[in-house]
């Protein structure tokens, strides 16, 4: 913008003239920075010293709206709820309701989902009684239904509860512990049915939901992104990891991805409270519908063996034998007449390929034999004194029963604390893969403090005084460290529930 300014104007009003346009300039520009026009309102920014890029792609998207999912999905997914027959002699069992309802009172703020009764006509087999509350998801449209088998092992009677309101017995089809899977049978056609999805296009960072029944608390839905694909945590198959909050009473329900497919079976938390610490591992559904056909053709899993005891291998002795980095599993053992010992292997053998798959991790092996139809012949590669060698090896068929047998005649450490009033027990290898625990003390008996305090028979104490207690020598070794006459606090796990109970001393 320009001003004329003609001969002979006096200096003054030629500074005047030319400080007014200055500031017109400027007043110019801040408007049309400010209130752009709309032929320029749709430009991006220009980026100091950085040249614009129009087609970089869009990394930071709006969250997902997850509605339309629990809409189609929704109803797919059940709860299910299991009932044991108890006489009027079982002792502590309307004390240990009630100690359950206050704890939820206290904690969660609100009463616990009341569970309905029924009363058997036959006396002598005792009253149906609530046991435990758990979740699951429609197969097929003529009624199975899959869900954990922590969730129904034990169970007298197993209710499955549509989210129309109808509730059916089912029938227990088969029960895989090893897998933590269970098929059940409910009378009824033309259900919804999942859709089964592919868990090897699933990806670390991809939104996945859940829908279960966590605390009794029907159809809650809750989201969170996969964390890790293939979680090794020593099991027979490797987990789906999340932060999508689970907690008691979700077990057994589906993993959900954004196209409306289920991806894994909801089956354990880590926690050190006994409630969701953002830590959720999903048994991958491929896995899972492996086992789950067994089942419905068979009743049962069978899987494959080869007859040895096997470790890792450490990076030293990796060194040492010249195998170069640690891979493989070392034969510790190897069974009398089992395959493995036909086939010629040596305890010190290392084991690097089953059947052309290279082994990474010891714990590959079990795996990947496990998976094994019995009766295949196959190739074994193993690394002996220096050099490769292959094998020939046939497989056989798993029988748990000589594992279980050992587990039984196995010792088990013992330890008695009278100012408390506590038997404690170590657990067995049987008993942490039921309860699916890493550690913990079994209570033997309880009585005087403890008793008063709630405990009974058959409680795991996961931690004592805020120390994680692994088994019973270290539960002594926390409690010598403490003033006898003061109270303790024990983090108690009973069923799948977890609470902290103070137990107080008798005074001396």
């Amino acid at each position: 913008m320009t001003f004329p300014v003609q001969p002979g104007t006096p200096s003054v009003i030629r500074r005047t003239l030319v400080v007014g346009a200055v500031v017109s300039a400027v007043g110019l520009a801040l408007s049309s920075s400010l209130f752009p026009h709309p032929s320029q309102a749709q430009q991006p920014p220009a980026t100091l010293g950085v040249p614009a890029a129009p087609n970089a792609p869009t990394l930071v998207k709006g969250l997902p709206d997850f509605t339309e999912l629990v809409d189609r999905v929704g109803p797919s997914v059940v709860s299910i709820r299991t009932t044991q027959r108890v006489t009027d002699s079982d002792e502590g069992a309307d004390e240990a309701d009630a100690q359950m309802r206050e704890f939820f009172r206290r904690f969660f703020g609100t009463p616990l989902p009341s569970q309905p009764r029924r009363a058997q006509p036959n006396q002598g087999q005792g009253e149906e009684r609530p046991r435990g509350v758990g979740s699951g998801f429609i197969l097929s449209a003529d009624g199975f239904v899959m869900t954990n088998a922590h969730v129904v092992d034990g169970a007298d009677e197993v209710y499955v509860n549509l989210t129309d309101k109808r509730e059916f017995k089912a029938k227990v089809v088969g029960v895989d512990k090893r897998t933590d899977v269970a098929v059940l049978k409910i009378e009824a056609k033309g259900l919804p049915a999942v859709t089964i999805g592919d868990v090897g296009r699933l990806k670390v960072g991809e939104w996945v939901m859940a829908i279960g029944t966590p605390f009794g608390l029907e159809n809650t839905v809750t989201a969170g992104i996969v964390s890790a694909k293939a979680r090794d945590t020593g099991e027979e198959i490797r987990f789906i990891q999340t932060d999508v909050a689970v907690n008691p009473g979700n077990s057994g329900g589906p993993l959900i991805n954004m196209r409306g497919e289920v991806v894994g079976i909801n089956s354990q938390i880590l926690s050190r409270s006994g409630g969701f610490m953002g830590i959720s591992l999903s048994i991958p559904i491929d896995d899972a519908v492996k086992v789950a056909e067994q089942l419905r053709s068979g009743g049962k899993v069978i899987r494959g063996r080869i007859g040895v005891s096997i470790a890792p291998v450490t990076k030293e002795v990796a060194e040492s034998i010249g195998l170069g980095k640690p891979m493989g599993a070392l034969v510790q053992g190897v069974e009398g007449g089992t395959p493995a010992d036909k086939a010629g292997l040596e305890a010190g053998d290392i084991i690097t390929k089953f059947n052309g798959q290279t082994i990474e991790k010891a714990q590959d092996l079990p795996r990947l034999v496990a998976g094994t139809k019995p009766g295949t012949k196959t190739s074994l590669q193993v690394f002996r004194r220096g050099a490769y060698k292959d094998l020939s090896i046939t497989v056989a068929e798993l029988d748990a029963k000589p594992d279980a047998k050992a587990e039984e005649r196995a010792p088990a450490h013992k330890f008695s604390a009278d100012t408390l009033g506590l038997s404690l027990v170590d657990l067995s290898a049987a008993q942490k893969r039921e309860l699916r625990l890493n550690g913990g003390v079994l209570v033997e008996a309880a009585a005087g403090p403890a008793a008063r305090a709630g405990l009974r028979q058959g409680d795991v104490i996961l931690a004592a005084a805020n120390v994680q207690v692994a088994d019973t020598r270290q539960f002594e070794a926390v409690l010598g460290k403490l003033d006898k006459n003061r109270p303790l606090t024990v983090l108690v796990r009973r069923g799948e529930w977890a609470q902290y109970v103070v137990i107080r001393p008798l005074a001396r």
